[in-house]
């Protein structure tokens, strides 16, 4: 019986403080309250209904334990399995399909296997066929005539590499601000990709931006500041002359203190993607070589302006194609920065 019943019959039978006492307590004060005229605790049970249980829902869950084993384990309801039995199923197996790659739950052609298990088990090892994959196990029956009863599928998981990863992290190389931007030098392309043509990235920024060609503002601007600063005659940095700090300005004794202070800051832009690795690829005209796998990625300057990149794919039969154009826009409200060799003292 369970406690709340227990509860129950203590109730019926003025147990004092029921509520506060474990199972073994009631169990103990019900016998010792019962007398020759109430049945007996035990006959009470046999005669209770038991108590519910909740019922099963089929069930199965697939779990990469790692490269090479994997872990699945599952729940049959009652209804299921009577309805495969009477419908003539002999084994329980479960079958392990290789989706990668692929969408709405395709599966590779002659990847599917099959393994039998126990009928009355409710997990298991399985091999992995190949790591760094995705696979999806379905729970079912073999029928005697060699027809299939499939009772559930699980979600689609990822088998982890067995090696390491190959994948070569972004880097990133110096830079100076004072370059005129139509000779910036180009960026060097990302190792994986081994693009061979290096001034690839300011081409492509050139494309993108030619016909939003206008006076530039940010981080292009300041040098024009600096040149008319430089003509400015006898007015210093602070623009009020020479007489206006120093112990010129009956200041007396007190040393003055000079000092410089300088700021840089910008941005690039990363065009990433991939296609069928025998495709011919090109941004604004502009081929683009592609990885072994069929992966590109080119870093382009990300100045104050609006930028186009039409990206199209063109398959290697020549007929099959595929675009995309991406539009990007900068705006640098306020730029008060300069490089460390232009920083002018400045009197405190």
């Amino acid at each position: 019986m369970t406690l709340r019943q227990l509860r129950q019959v203590a109730s019926d039978l003025g147990v004092a403080l029921y509520s506060r006492k474990s199972k073994d307590q009631l169990v103990a004060a019900i016998e010792r309250r019962q007398d020759t005229q109430e049945p007996p605790l035990k006959q009470i049970e046999a005669e209770m209904a038991p108590a519910p249980r909740p019922s099963a829902e089929t069930s199965v869950v697939f779990l990469p334990r790692d490269p090479q084993w994997a872990y699945v384990f599952w729940e049959i309801s009652e209804a299921d399995r009577g309805a495969a039995q009477a419908a003539g199923a002999t084994q329980l197996c479960l079958r392990v399909a290789d989706l990668t790659g692929l969408p709405g739950g395709s599966v590779h052609p002659h990847t599917l296997q099959e393994v039998i298990v126990d009928s009355h088990a409710t997990e298991w090892y399985l091999p992995v066929p190949l790591s760094d994959r995705d696979y999806r196990v379905e729970l079912g029956y073999r029928k005697a005539n060699g027809g299939w009863i499939s009772l559930a599928y699980s979600s689609v998981a990822r088998v982890p590499a067995l090696h390491p990863s190959e994948q070569i992290l972004d880097q990133f190389v110096p830079f100076s601000l004072e370059a005129n931007p139509a000779a910036t030098p180009p960026l060097p392309a990302t190792p994986s990709v081994g693009v061979a043509n290096t001034d690839l990235h300011e081409r492509l920024y050139q494309s993108a931006t030619s016909q939003w060609r206008r006076i530039s503002r940010g981080s292009e601007a300041f040098h024009e500041l600096e040149d008319s600063d430089h003509n400015s005659g006898a007015l210093n940095a602070s623009g009020v002359g020479i007489w206006a700090s120093g112990r010129e300005s009956g200041m007396g004794g007190v040393a003055s203190r000079q000092r410089s202070f300088w700021l840089v800051a910008d941005a690039e832009l990363i065009v990433y993607g991939a296609t069928d690795p025998s495709a011919r690829l090109s941004i604004g005209g502009e081929d683009v070589p592609l990885s072994a796998e069929g992966t590109f990625r080119v870093q382009v300057p990300f100045r104050d302006g609006q930028q186009l990149y039409p990206i199209e794919a063109v398959a290697a039969d020549g007929v099959q194609k595929r675009n995309i154009t991406l539009e990007f826009s900068r705006n640098t409200p306020e730029d008060n920065s300069n490089p460390s060799d232009k920083a002018v003292s400045e009197w405190f």
